[in-house]
């Protein structure tokens, strides 16, 4: 693959590459480019030349070619998940259902950008005002830089460069290094339906060279960044040299809680979902689990032996509920974090066995509340740490000690004394009675504390990528 700037498909200015390697396999896949300041340069000033004529496009056609994209994709769901599930990892279920979240993204953006009203002031409200009319409307940010991770790299496009493009905005879309084939090939079918040169660049590099570039570039507006914490707060420093504004979703360590009267089958059913999907590469997903030692082995026992049940293999399978990580350097990352926790006093209680890109799903029990795993270090694999509390006051105290804040669950049999563990949560979202792993395409998700900044979702990234004018008409009332 190569890199799309003006509508071409181009090598990196100076031929370097990037091997795209199929993490199950080890097998090659393809190239990309390995993209250098220059050609990061020449990307932002393709948007910015084509940003004005797109913005001109009315709402409606704009929404209509992306309609055509969502058409087109659908047709290509298949070949589009496969590609998906080799370079990433995930199973083709998963592949398959990422995919297909892409009507419902892109559609619900393009409606609610109709709807996007403005207001109007009322003229009588303070005094000097009264003869005077005052709306307001919303304009483009100009170019948008779209970071995109690896983990879920199909959502992110959508939440990011579709709800830019219906808003009249141009994107620089740079994938994640480990999986950008997908974002090419989307790309590329946005080209294919009639979307105008310029308005989407591709583009493919190392953080340090190309993102660090993308995000110092002053002919870029907004830098929409999903990533780790270390990767925005770099981002951020960068773009504030430019006043350029950021869009942050970042690093979790997320607390499940499951007090003592909470259902311990339906919290068992609910850590197999939100924590093993995509093979727990998920920044939303359950990674500290805080459980009352009135039944925590029970839980234990109970989820071990639904572990046992489920298929770790092949991705392309259709049998498999469980696939490797995105690559072997990751996967080495979270055998080294075990064995470290285990150093500590942690026992093993299930998996903990590393086989090239996979990790087998494990369970680790006698995890300390001081621990690091217990605040802030965040495993990004299929570890289920379980820690134990006596008090619900003890286990809200472990899940806010963590200075991420991304979500947080509570489960509990009753309804009120759930509610009040939820409110007192330190995170953006919290789910009473189910995992973290929540995030409908509606809501407005984002996290607190250094779990990001902005909110992202249909109800909520519009006006990221807007800007708002207020017109007055001095005088004009008689």
């Amino acid at each position: 693959m190569k890199n799309l700037i003006n509508g071409e498909h181009l090598d990196a200015s100076n031929g370097a590459i990037i091997e795209i390697v199929n993490p199950a396999n080890g097998e090659f896949i393809d190239s990309v480019p390995n993209s250098t300041s220059e050609d990061v340069d020449k990307a932002v000033k393709s948007a910015r030349n084509a940003q004005k004529s797109w913005s001109k496009i009315p709402m409606y056609e704009r929404g209509n070619l992306l309609e055509k994209f969502v058409l087109k994709v659908e047709e290509r769901k298949e070949e589009l998940a496969k590609l998906l599930t080799s370079e990433a990892g995930k199973t083709i279920k998963e592949a398959r259902e990422e995919i297909s979240n892409t009507k419902t993204m892109v559609m619900g953006y393009v409606e609610r950008a109709k709807h996007l009203y403005g207001i109007n002031i009322p003229d009588n409200i303070e005094p000097g005002t009264e003869k005077s009319v005052q709306y307001t409307k919303r304009y483009p940010v100009g170019v948008v830089a779209a970071i995109i991770p690896f983990n879920f790299p199909v959502n992110f496009f959508c939440h990011k460069v579709a709800c830019a493009l219906i808003m009249g905005n141009t994107v620089v879309v740079k994938p994640s290094n480990y999986t950008p084939l997908t974002i090419f090939n989307l790309c590329d079918i946005l080209m294919e339906i009639g979307i105008p040169s310029g308005v989407v660049q591709c583009i493919t590099g190392d953080g340090q060279t190309a993102g660090k570039a993308l995000a110092a570039h002053p002919g870029v507006d907004l830098v929409s960044l999903a990533g780790n914490t270390i990767s925005g707060m770099q981002t951020m420093e960068v773009a504030s040299k430019n006043l350029t504004n950021v869009s942050l979703d970042l690093t979790g360590n997320d607390a499940f809680i499951l007090l003592d009267d909470g259902d311990v089958d339906l919290a068992v059913e609910e850590t197999i979902h939100g924590r093993l999907y995509n093979a727990g590469q998920v920044c939303c997903a359950s990674k500290r689990f805080i459980i009352s030692n009135t039944v925590k082995e029970q839980f234990i026992s109970k989820l071990k032996h639904r572990i046992e049940e489920l298929k770790v293999g092949n991705p392309l399978d259709e049998e498999t509920q469980i696939g490797c990580l995105v690559n072997v350097a990751v996967a080495k990352k979270v055998e080294d974090q075990v064995n470290d926790l285990v150093k500590l006093g942690a026992k093993v209680v299930l998996g903990g066995k590393r086989t090239g890109a996979f990790y087998t799903p494990t369970i680790i029990n006698n995890v300390s509340k001081d621990m690091p795993v217990a605040k802030d270090e965040e495993i990004y694999g299929p570890v289920i740490s379980v820690i134990g509390f006596d008090t619900p006051e003890e286990a809200i105290a472990i899940a806010n000690q963590s200075s991420y804040g991304l979500c947080g669950c509570v489960f509990s049999g009753n309804f009120s004394r759930a509610l009040k563990v939820a409110e007192r949560l330190e995170c953006g979202t919290a789910v009473v009675n189910g995992s973290n792993y929540w995030r409908s395409a509606e809501m407005p998700f984002g996290g607190w504390k250094k779990s990001g900044i902005g909110y992202e979702g249909i109800s909520a990234t519009l006006e990221e990528m807007s800007r708002v004018k207020t017109i007055v008409l001095k005088n004009i009332l008689k």
